[in-house]
């Protein structure tokens, strides 16, 4: 299962009594789900999540087990979840652009009691609902710093109480619309694409793949209200052919996390969105601890990623990392010795992150982490760095992030090759996609060096090596 450790367990509704709960609240919706095959209400989605729980349950799968698949953003993602979460099982959803290499490696990892493929298995409906708020409810993947994947486990408690936390925090109301193209296999994905618009409820229209135009046309036509993700999706609306405030004019409200969410980012895409643009900040292990609020004063909320969400704590080691405890964090990894070391000894979650916090307010200054976030998606450099160095040509190589203005940042490869061999950007893309690595993760430049700088410990001298870009 996992080591288990952080805060005591927060009890309450499991996700799917929060979600049946705010269903039976309110009058049935006709568009709860949109995606590019059509429309879902909230009737017809609660009748297939009830027949695909009972397939899985016709195949085996039981309160505990894991259940892997691999989608696109599209409703059977939101059925695949749905459908375990009344099972009391465990979703452990696999990016849907992980190479074959990558799938091999989380599926060995995770060792679900089912993978399931194209079709979604369906049998007699299951009505009954899994009431343990302690269960596990997903195991959604993160890059370490040693470029091991990391099995990142939460609770249906914890899910649960931080979707109605962030309903609250965003003012989100059951006429607002949320797009959503950010990876459903993810925590910003999961949070505001299923469980967030789950507990309001709220109409979320899914996006298979990112594409700027189509979506200023799903936002006018849609009357999005709500969008969360990292400025690369904003910087793509506001240039995209045919913008228009009139096509943006439903727009309320923009949440941006990650690399590149500048004070001079959120005031220019204030201005040209007309809407409010907040910096937020969180990772998988802990959701969206810090954004700004309603009524807060709008430099800080551009300026800063935020205050605190609920009842979260933030504190600053000697170190001058950012340490976290609270009821929404994980409770741990499916790697027991990753667990052991992602806690301090009276249960503060080492988040890798350096920063500070002024009356209350935190800013992110940098990482002891060698991480790379490009869109949205947090690269290992380690892990790019082993790819690299299992060419044959390639001697010594390391990977940096370098700023961005579209994607945050964008992956570098500085590589020192054999005598007489050569390695460009040409030869990097065909090697990476040999390797069955997902297409994000392959640098977009290289660069050829006599040498790799090392510092005195003998550690790549990444600065210098930033220095020469």
């Amino acid at each position: 299962m996992g080591s288990q450790r952080g805060a005591a367990g927060v009890g309450g509704r499991t996700l799917t009594e929060s979600i049946d709960h705010a269903l039976t609240a309110t009058a049935a919706h006709d568009d709860l789900v949109v995606d590019d095959q059509g429309r879902w209400s909230s009737t017809r989605l609660d009748e297939r999540i009830a027949s695909v729980a009972g397939g899985l349950r016709a195949l085996g799968v039981e309160r505990g087990d894991r259940v892997c698949w691999q989608r696109a953003n599209v409703v059977d993602a939101v059925v695949l979840y749905r459908a375990c979460w009344r099972l009391g099982a465990t979703a452990a959803p696999i990016h849907h652009l992980a190479g074959a290499a990558d799938v091999e490696r989380i599926v060995d990892i995770v060792q679900p009691r089912l993978v399931v493929d194209d079709e979604l298995p369906s049998a007699g409906a299951v009505d009954d609902v899994c009431t343990d708020a302690d269960l596990p409810a997903v195991v959604l993947f993160t890059s370490g710093s040693s470029g091991a994947p990391k099995g990142v486990i939460h609770t249906q408690g914890r899910l649960a109480y931080k979707a109605r936390l962030m309903a609250e925090v965003h003012g989100l109301r059951t006429d607002d619309a949320i797009l959503m193209p950010a990876p459903l296999a993810h925590i910003s994905g999961l949070l505001n694409g299923v469980t967030v618009p789950g507990v309001v409820p709220m109409k979320t229209v899914l996006m298979a793949k990112w594409d700027p135009a189509a979506a200023l046309e799903l936002i006018e036509r849609e009357h999005i209200t709500f969008m969360i993700g990292p400025p690369t999706f904003f910087i793509g609306l506001m240039n995209a052919p045919g913008f228009s405030s009139r096509a943006v004019e439903s727009l309320r409200l923009i949440s941006s996390g990650g690399a590149g969410v500048t004070p001079a980012f959120a005031a220019t895409a204030s201005d040209a969105l007309g809407c409010t643009v907040k910096r937020t900040y969180g990772s998988t292990e802990a959701p969206t601890i810090t954004t700004s609020q309603p009524g807060d004063d709008p430099d800080k909320a551009r300026s800063t990623d935020g205050r605190p969400t609920g009842t979260v704590e933030l504190c600053i080691a000697s170190s001058g990392e950012l340490l976290v405890r609270g009821p929404e964090l994980f409770v741990g990894y499916i790697d027991d010795e990753q667990t052991g070391t992602a806690f301090t000894d009276d249960g503060w979650f080492r988040t890798g992150d350096i920063g500070r916090i002024d009356d209350g307010w935190l800013t992110i200054t940098g990482r002891i982490k060698d991480i790379i976030i490009r869109g949205g998606e947090n690269i290992a450099t380690a892990e790019v760095e082993n790819v690299l160095e299992a060419h044959p040509d390639i001697r010594h190589a390391v990977a940096i992030g370098a700023p961005d203005e579209r994607l945050g940042e964008q992956v570098v490869a500085f590589v020192a090759v054999a005598p007489g061999r050569t390695f460009d950007v040409d030869e990097c893309r065909r090697w990476f996609e040999s390797q069955g690595v997902a297409r994000f993760k392959t640098p977009e430049r290289v660069v050829v060096v006599a040498d790799i700088p090392v510092m005195a410990a003998g550690k790549p001298d990444r600065e210098a090596l930033r220095r020469l870009l």
